[in-house]
This record gives C-alpha cells, sequence and structure tokens, in this order.
C-alpha cells in the first residue's frame, strides 16, 4: 500500500531541491516526448539549453536571453506579491496587452514629434494600462465578493479583442497599404527602446526588470508591507488580527502586478516587436506563472527562472529550426515545467510510505 503521509513540518531540504528536481524531470520527459515524435533526445535537450550559450552563433543568441527574459521577469515579481499573499492574478497576459496599446497609442498620437518627453510618457501611458486593467478585477473583488483568478482570466480575451480591434483600426498605419498592424516604432526614434548598448540586448525593459528584481527583495525582507503580504498569505487569520486591512492589500497586489505588467508589454512593443499587431501577444503573461513558481516567489529565484526559461524560448526556436522540432512541443516541454514543480512540491509537506495498513 502506498500513501502520503504529512510530515511534522515542512522539509526545508526539498522546498530547495524542488526547483532542480523539476528541471531534471522535464528534461527527462521531454526527452521522451521528443523521441516519441521521431527526433534525437540528446540533440534536442543539447541545442535547447546549450547552443544559446555556448554554441556556434552563441554571440548573437546571449543578447536574446535579455530581450526574453526581461518581460517575463517583470510580471513574474508582481505576481509573485500577490501569490504570496494568496491574491491570484492570472490575467496578467491582459495587463501585458493593455500596457502596450495605451504606451503604443501615446507614441502613435505624439507622431512624428521628435522630442525626448515622448517616451517616458508612453512608460507612464504603459503602466497606467497595465494598472488600470487589473484594478478592474481588484474593485470587483473588493466591492462584491468576486473571485479574481476568474475576472482576470475573462479579461484577457476582452484585451486580445481590443488588441485585434486597435491593429485593424485605431492604430493601423494610415500608410500601410492597408494591413493590420500601426506604424513600426522602430522607425521612430523618439519612441523606441533602443538597445543601452548595441547590441548587447539591454534596453530599458532589461533595466526595469532588475530594479523590480531588487524593489521585491527590499519589499517582502525589509518593509512592513511586505510582513503583510507574507503572512496573509501564511496565516490569514493571524494577518486580520494583526491589523492587516485585506482590501487595500488586494488593491496594492492586483495593482502592482498590472502595471509592471503593463510596463513589460510597452517595453516589447516600443522594442523588440516594434508595433502593434494582431498577435503581438506571445503569452508572457501566462509563461511568467511559471517563473514566478519556478522561482520560488522569490525575486532573485524569479531572476533564474526568468533565465532559464528565456533559454527554452531561444533554445526552442533552435530546435525548431535545426531539427524540425515542433513549436507545440516546445509549449508542452515549457509546461511541464509548472506541472513537476507542482509534483514535487508536494513531497515538501508529505512523504510516501510504503506498506500495509492494519485492517479496522
Amino acid at each position: 500500500m502506498i500513501r502520503l503521509e504529512k510530515r511534522p513540518e515542512p522539509s526545508r531540504a526539498f522546498a530547495l531541491a524542488a526547483p532542480v528536481l523539476a528541471v531534471v524531470a522535464t528534461m527527462i520527459a521531454g526527452g521522451m516526448l521528443f523521441a516519441a515524435l521521431g527526433i534525437d533526445p540528446v540533440a534536442s535537450i543539447l541545442t535547447i539549453f546549450w547552443e544559446p550559450l555556448f554554441g556556434e552563433f552563441a554571440f548573437y543568441y546571449r543578447p536574446q536571453l535579455l530581450i526574453k527574459g526581461a518581460p517575463l521577469v517583470l510580471i513574474a515579481i508582481g505576481l509573485s506579491l500577490g501569490f504570496k499573499a494568496g491574491i491570484w492574478n492570472i490575467g496578467a497576459e491582459g495587463q501585458y496587452i493593455m500596457g502596450a496599446l495605451f504606451g503604443a497609442g501615446v507614441g502613435l498620437a505624439l507622431y512624428p514629434a521628435e522630442t525626448w518627453y515622448v517616451f517616458p510618457l508612453m512608460v507612464i501611458a504603459g503602466a497606467a494600462g497595465g494598472w488600470f486593467w487589473a484594478m478592474i478585477p481588484a474593485l470587483l473583488k473588493v466591492r462584491f465578493g468576486t473571485n479574481e483568478i476568474l475576472v482576470s482570466l475573462m479579461l484577457v480575451y476582452v484585451a486580445e479583442q481590443f488588441l485585434a480591434s486597435m491593429s485593424l483600426g485605431l492604430l493601423r498605419n494610415p500608410e500601410g497599404m492597408g494591413f493590420p498592424g500601426s506604424r513600426n516604432l522602430q522607425q521612430y526614434p523618439s519612441a523606441f527602446n533602443a538597445d543601452l548598448i548595441a547590441g548587447s540586448g539591454m534596453h530599458w525593459g532589461v533595466v526595469a526588470a532588475l530594479v523590480a528584481v531588487i524593489f521585491g527583495y527590499v519589499l517582502l525582507s525589509r518593509h512592513r508591507l511586505g510582513f503583510a503580504i507574507r503572512v496573509t498569505g501564511e496565516a490569514p487569520r493571524a494577518a486580520r488580527f494583526s491589523g492587516v486591512n485585506p482590501a487595500r492589500l488586494v488593491l496594492f497586489c492586483l495593482g502592482t502586478s498590472g502595471l509592471l505588467a503593463g510596463l513589460a508589454g510597452l517595453f516589447e512593443v516600443s522594442g523588440p516587436a516594434g508595433q502593434v499587431t494582431i498577435d503581438f501577444n506571445v503569452g508572457y503573461g501566462f509563461t511568467a506563472i511559471i517563473v514566478a513558481f519556478l522561482g520560488r516567489l522569490h525575486p532573485v529565484g524569479i531572476l533564474l527562472a526568468g533565465g532559464l526559461m528565456a533559454l527554452t524560448y531561444i533554445g526552442g526556436d533552435i530546435a525548431s529550426s535545426n531539427l524540425g522540432l515542433p513549436a507545440a512541443a516546445i509549449q508542452v516541454f515549457q509546461g511541464m515545467l509548472l506541472f513537476f514543480l507542482l509534483a514535487f512540491d508536494l513531497f515538501t509537506n508529505f512523504r510516501l510510505r510504503v506498506g500495509r495498513t492494519e485492517a479496522v
């Protein structure tokens, strides 16, 4: 008889080892998946994790790790604050889209002005767009007790419809020969989020992600609000007795996560993506959930997890090009990370027992 037995107290060793075990298990299960598709599993895993860092064209791929990792880290830091407090924002993808639309809208409205303040205004608008979209589930939860998981998730689909509408309508390039999509912001110097060091991949979005990591660390480890967030997640009843205001915490956590997701969208649309298109969003808001949990909801862990997930993005593209690995298989591979992490997390609080059970 195999059964789960609750540990007297959580295993700290297993809590620390779970992310590493999850990565190893993902490699093994992913290799089996790739083999089932008729692709060499060893070559696939090496391509995903080795080529972007040490391969022949690593000089080109390494800057891409910063470009791919920055929005994941920025969004995941915001999500982790709410997750620690038991506030579940699953709609960061929608907030990412709205931040891009608000920010790009300001830049395109000021086109072709060549002034220094265009990009700062876009940053403010992008943050405001993400914050505004996150405050809808926040206010509904505070005022009517609605479920923030469902509301934030449903708003993703609303945001996607806004994105399609703006690409085909208000933000469409008047010189684009009728094709959907806005002007290319990379060709508008005042609105372009260019590399701070040419060819390095280090743009303002990367800087914002690093600042967010520092902010998250200081908030959670040194500030009274961070203490309230941790206590609320670990012992909600004790938090109420200690004077924590649940409504304010909901507004802060959802608002902050939306703001950071909006910034990620703005930095992406004004930099690597370059324009508003129907398929602008690529799932960063959902992938950031994996990054947050893989990083144990800790800012430094999230920074490392964001780099790992960016590695799977870049390596997956290389494997698709060189080995013919389907893009869907890469998405399944990334999803396995969260699946195995949750599975191994179970053993932080439980242990397996094998033996016979006595008849009652």
